[in-house]
This record gives structure tokens, C-alpha cells and sequence, in this order.
């Protein structure tokens, strides 16, 4: 028990500061909100298209780029094959939407979220109870949602918490693409959530497929299944943009 204390009291103070303070610092080769130049792009040209394995990128009539970042896997494939530059992937961490058509992005304007209703940040405001639904993903969006709740983020802070029954559950988070195996899981998860309920769709796969778009055995996310409240994008999402999304949904993040 000493060593233990020891331990602790060298380690001194290991949760960050944000939002009071700055964000943690991003690694160098991590990809978030991307910029989009189409004045770049030569006639005819539509190698970033051809690049993108989810379709995730178009080139509009007027010859103008977009993104669907629901359908981005932020693999970096259409900033790569891009001869012109026309493509280039921030270090903006701040990706998540209320409304599904705001991450269609041509690199103009970009819609964040906004925070839920009055009355359900009177009731949610401070204490936010989430019942995680793994609905057939690879464990990364998972992995990242748990990131969380360690010491250096520390989730629990701002009285949002990961419970163990949907029951004492207030929302849901979940992930993954919704596998015919998960559906019917996550259609009684859902209905076992106490009126009014929250859902959030973390990463690619909940919010459109992700790499599995279409495919027979998956139902290309949450959305069609329940209704959601919060989209946040990414493959998987970094904590960091998982961690905004929550704090602008609950109105501490303008």
C-alpha cells in the first residue's frame, strides 16, 4: 500500500487541462477536417475520386470537390493520388455534426455541433449516462471511446459516464456498422433506454458503413435503425474529437 502511494504521489497530477486549457497535441500525421481547393483540380481530372474506396469523394458539376466525411475513413488515398494538391487533411479535430447532410463538406464552411434542446441539457447537463453498443465494428472505435475514461482524459470530470445497463442509461454510443447479427441487439438496447434518449454515431462504420457500404450482411450504420442525435466522424475518431462532439452536444463547447 505505501509503494502504491508512493507510486501515486510521483505521478502527481495526470488529467489535461481542456477545455479550461489548450488540447492535447495532435500527432503529426493525424488527419482531420480536410481543405478542399477546386480551382486546383485539372479539367476532367478525377483520380482523388477513383482513389477513395467508400466513394466518399465527388466532383460536383460546376467542377467543385466534396467530401462525405460520414463516409471518410481519413485514410488519406485522394490527398495522395491528387497530382494538383487540391486535397489536403488538417490537423482540425473538430468533426462532429447534429445533422447528417453538415458532413458534406466542399471545404468552404463546415456546420459543428450544436447543443441538445434546453430541457434535455437541464436534465443531462451534468451527470450524462451512456451505454456503449459494439454493433459489429473492429473494436478501434471502441478502443478510442474507452480512452476516455483513463486518467488523462478523465470522462467522469464533466459527469459523463460509459454504464453497464441501458437501463441507468441515458443515450446511446455506438459503433460500428450494424451487422445483421447486431441489429435486433441494438433495436432492444434502444428500447430498453429511458424516455427522452440520446444516440450518438461514432465513426465511420455507425454513420454510413464505413468500408462495409452496402454490404448484404450490414446495414450501413445507426441511422436508419434509430434515430441520431450526434454524428461523429472518423476511423476511428481520435478521443479528442469524440471528447468535443460530447461537450458540444451538452452545450461546453461554443
Amino acid at each position: 500500500m505505501i509503494r502504491v502511494l508512493k507510486a501515486r504521489f510521483q505521478q502527481k497530477y495526470r488529467t489535461m487541462q481542456y477545455p479550461a486549457g489548450p488540447p492535447p497535441e495532435l500527432p503529426a500525421r493525424f488527419r482531420g477536417l480536410p481543405e478542399l481547393d477546386g480551382s486546383k483540380c485539372p479539367a476532367g481530372c478525377r483520380q482523388c475520386k477513383d482513389a477513395c474506396p467508400t466513394d466518399a469523394v465527388a466532383v460536383t458539376g460546376g467542377g467543385r470537390l466534396r467530401i462525405d466525411l460520414g463516409r471518410c475513413l481519413f485514410c488519406g488515398e485522394c490527398s495522395r493520388a491528387c497530382p494538383s494538391g487540391a486535397i489536403r487533411f488538417t490537423g482540425d479535430h473538430r468533426l462532429a455534426v447534429r445533422d447528417r447532410s453538415h458532413l458534406l463538406t466542399d471545404g468552404r464552411s463546415y456546420e459543428r455541433a450544436s447543443a441538445m434542446a434546453d430541457e434535455l441539457r437541464r436534465l443531462y447537463g451534468r451527470s450524462f449516462k451512456l451505454r456503449q453498443v459494439s454493433a459489429g465494428g473492429c473494436n478501434a472505435c471502441e478502443a478510442d471511446a474507452n480512452v476516455l475514461t483513463t486518467v488523462g482524459w478523465d470522462l467522469g470530470r464533466f459527469g459523463v459516464q460509459f454504464v453497464a445497463s441501458p437501463r441507468h442509461a441515458d443515450g446511446l454510443l455506438i459503433t460500428g456498422p450494424v451487422t445483421q447479427n447486431m441489429r435486433l441487439a441494438l433495436e432492444k438496447t434502444w428500447a430498453a433506454v429511458p424516455d427522452p434518449r440520446i444516440v450518438i454515431a461514432s465513426g465511420s462504420c455507425a454513420i454510413s458503413g464505413g468500408p462495409y457500404i452496402d454490404h448484404p450482411e450490414a446495414n450501413n450504420g445507426a441511422a436508419g435503425i434509430v434515430p441520431v442525435d450526434l454524428f461523429v466522424p472518423g476511423c476511428p475518431p481520435h478521443p479528442l474529437t469524440l471528447l468535443d462532439g460530447l461537450l458540444r452536444l451538452l452545450g461546453r463547447l461554443c
